[in-house]
This record gives C-alpha cells, sequence and structure tokens, in this order.
C-alpha cells in the first residue's frame, strides 16, 4: 500500500511473507477439508497438509514431529504450557514440585499465568534481572532445588530484544530435576532456535512473529514430560490440545518456518547491519540518546531507544505520519503505566517513559532507514542539547 509510514514495529507483527500466502490461499478455497475427517478424500488432503506443516514447524526448532503441537498462537503455548505442567504436577501423588520460577521481564502470558497459579497452591518466585535485563544466573541458582517444578525464561524480550543465556540456564534446570520452558515468540526467525542446544522441555512461538499469519503458533513439549491438557474437547493434537485445527493457518505456519530455516541467518545479517545504520543516525542527532539493554547480547533488528527530556509517546506522535514504531509491547501499549520491563531495569519511571521500540525484519530496505531517520531528525530538531 502506498502512502503508508516505513514500518518499524516489526515485533508487534511481521508482514506476511507473499510465499506464505500463497501456500495457505487453496485451503480457503477447494482444499477446506476437516483433517479429523478420517473416511473420505478431503480429510486425508488436509490431514496431510497439517503433517507436512508440522514436520516444517518441528524441523525448525530442531524437535522431533510428535512433539509439535498447534495452538492459537504463543500466549495459548505458553499458557497450556505452565498450566498443564502443573496439573499433572498437582494430580501426581510423588510429585512434591510446587515452584515456579520466572522473571520479572517476562511477557503477561507466562507472567501473569504464574501470578494465576500462585493463586492455586504453587509457589511462585520471580526474578529480578540486572541493568542490561539479563537474568542473574546466581539467583536462578538459588531457586533452584526439588521442590522446583517448572522455570520459564523467555529467549528474546518482546520490549527490549535482549537475549538470555538459555543453555546455561537448561543446563541448570537438568541439575535438579526442573522442567525449562522458553517464550521464543521473539526469537524465531531472528536467532536459531534450537531446544537441544538449549536444553529446553517446552518452548512456545507463533507464526505472525515470523511473517505468518495470526492466530496460530505451535508448541513443543518434550516426549514424556509431565503435562495435561487444560481445555476438554475432542483430544485433537495428541490430546493436549482439543479444537478442529486450523488447517490454512497451520499450512502458513509451517511455510513460515520452512522460509525462516532457509533465510534466518542473511535476515539476521541484513537487520544487524540496518540496526546499527539506525543507532548510529539516532546518536548523531542526539548524541544524549540512550538505549535500553544489553547490546551485546540482543536479538538483530530490535531497539529499545530513548531520548532525555522527551517522553516516548510525544516522539511518537511527531513521527506517526512516516515512520511506524511503538512504545514497548502491543501487547500492553493501552496502558498508561510505565512500562514493567523497563522498571525491571533499574529506569525511573520518567526515564521509562521516553523508551520507544522500534523493530526491522525481513522486508525493511536501506531507504526506509534512510526515510525513518529523517522523519526523526525533523521531529527532534526543535529541541535544544542539554549542556554538558
Amino acid at each position: 500500500m502506498s502512502g503508508l509510514p516505513v514500518y518499524l514495529d516489526v515485533q508487534s507483527t511481521a508482514p506476511m511473507d507473499p510465499r506464505v500466502f500463497n501456500a495457505m490461499r487453496a485451503f480457503f478455497d477447494n482444499r477446506f477439508g476437516n483433517p479429523h475427517s478420517i473416511h473420505h478424500v478431503y480429510g486425508w488432503d488436509a490431514a496431510q497438509a497439517l503433517e507436512v506443516a508440522r514436520a516444517c514447524a518441528a524441523h525448525f526448532i530442531g524437535a522431533r514431529t510428535d512433539e509439535l503441537y498447534f495452538a492459537s498462537g504463543a500466549t495459548e503455548s505458553c499458557n497450556l504450557a505452565l498450566r498443564g505442567v502443573a496439573k499433572a504436577a498437582a494430580n501426581s501423588s510423588n510429585s512434591g514440585r510446587n515452584r515456579i520460577v520466572t522473571v520479572a521481564t517476562e511477557h503477561p502470558a507466562v507472567y501473569e499465568t504464574a501470578a494465576d497459579l500462585s493463586q492455586n497452591g504453587f509457589e511462585t518466585v520471580v526474578l529480578s534481572v540486572d541493568s542490561d535485563g539479563l537474568l542473574r544466573l546466581e539467583e536462578l541458582e538459588n531457586a533452584l532445588d526439588e521442590r522446583t517444578l517448572i522455570v520459564s525464561v523467555m529467549a528474546v524480550n518482546n520490549e527490549i530484544g535482549v537475549l538470555q543465556p538459555l543453555r546455561e540456564i537448561g543446563e541448570m534446570c537438568r541439575s535438579v530435576g526442573a522442567l525449562f520452558h522458553t517464550d521464543a515468540a521473539q526469537a524465531a526467525g531472528r536467532i536459531r532456535v534450537d531446544v537441544n542446544a538449549w536444553g529446553v522441555d517446552l518452548l512456545s512461538f507463533s507464526a505472525h512473529k515470523m511473517y505468518g499469519p495470526k492466530g496460530v503458533g505451535g508448541l513443543y513439549a518434550r516426549s514424556g514430560i509431565p503435562i495435561e491438557p487444560v481445555v476438554a474437547g475432542g483430544g485433537q493434537e495428541g490430546g493436549l490440545r482439543s479444537g478442529t485445527v486450523a488447517v490454512p493457518l497451520a499450512v502458513g505456519f509451517g511455510e513460515a518456518c520452512r522460509i525462516a530455516d532457509a533465510e534466518w541467518e542473511q535476515d539476521a545479517q541484513r537487520m544487524r547491519k540496518l540496526t546499527r545504520r539506525l543507532q548510529e543516525g539516532f546518536l548523531e542527532m542526539r548524541p544524549d540518546a540512550q538505549f535500553f539493554g544489553s547490546m551485546r547480547r540482543r536479538a538483530p533488528g530490535s531497539l529499545s531507544v530513548g531520548f532525555p527530556g522527551m517522553s516516548a509517546e510525544a516522539v511518537i506522535e511527531s513521527v506517526h505520519e512516516q515512520v511506524a514504531v511503538s512504545s514497548g509491547s502491543a501487547c500492553s501499549s493501552a496502558s498508561a503505566e510505565p512500562s514493567r520491563v523497563l522498571l525491571a531495569l533499574g529506569l525511573s519511571p520518567e526515564t521509562a517513559a521516553e523508551a520507544f521500540r522500534v523493530s526491522l525484519g525481513r522486508f525493511t530496505t536501506a531507504a526506509e532507514i534512510e526515510t525513518a531517520l529523517e522523519a526523526f531528525s525533523d521531529a527532534l530538531r526543535p529541541l535544544p542539547l542539554p549542556p554538558k
């Protein structure tokens, strides 16, 4: 569409790759069968397409095909992971584990689920992060013992793009027999996702963050872990997630995973280069620009930036006709409260209110970055630099 602002809010949602749309098209038309109808060709065709998509999604994260379950997105997947494991533990007479460990910077899909479970007989431990947004491993070590049921740590933060030390976390969890879940919605398609290298038992991801359709995602659940369904129904998805699977969306998800599997490295290289140019441009126009979260451990294509003395909302309002960016998570953008994630880094509410998120993707061009920088320069020009 012409005349629209440059889109730099890919962490909110990514534009659909045309190849994904083309893969889905027939399943909205004549290939409309229910994959759970086993008595005719329409059902067989849909079931086969579903299993091809499942194989693509599983291969993308290094999992077995029978360990990948379709869900409506990462939020449902995170809920199913935590609630399903908690339900299995509650129904086990010899579990002895009731502690859920997570982090102050988690997405609400995990953070609020853990808080809810703490009202239902589970102990929830919320770990702090350092000023870079990284989990303090010594705090995690103190929270791990024979009572720890599951640890849930987001792979890449949805607001500041910070990448947590997942391999080390996985090793620590295994040493005490605790399960390890990661929300990888912001990691998939930006970095290599590998459930075995990370040592995770459960992983959640979503199609629309990686150039696929909205309304579909996946849960990896390692074979043999204790997990029970949290919704009753027809027993689809191996009995773990009932409901007729949306075949067109699942096909799109599978195709998005297939493309990302082949192209994530070249995408990442481009995004790193463009992000460096964006950061340099911000510093040229405002040498006092602040960047939040670790600049060393972060996914490519993500910046959290603020200009002292100017609120994020003022910056966004000034550039919104030329550039689309956001102040933090799209899931909580309606809230007027300072970002919980930024406050966890130790920022004051005033500084947190200055931070906004800029995120690039597969289709972001160098010309668009220059257009965006020009728009930001125009917006910031009236502001004098603070005295040295």
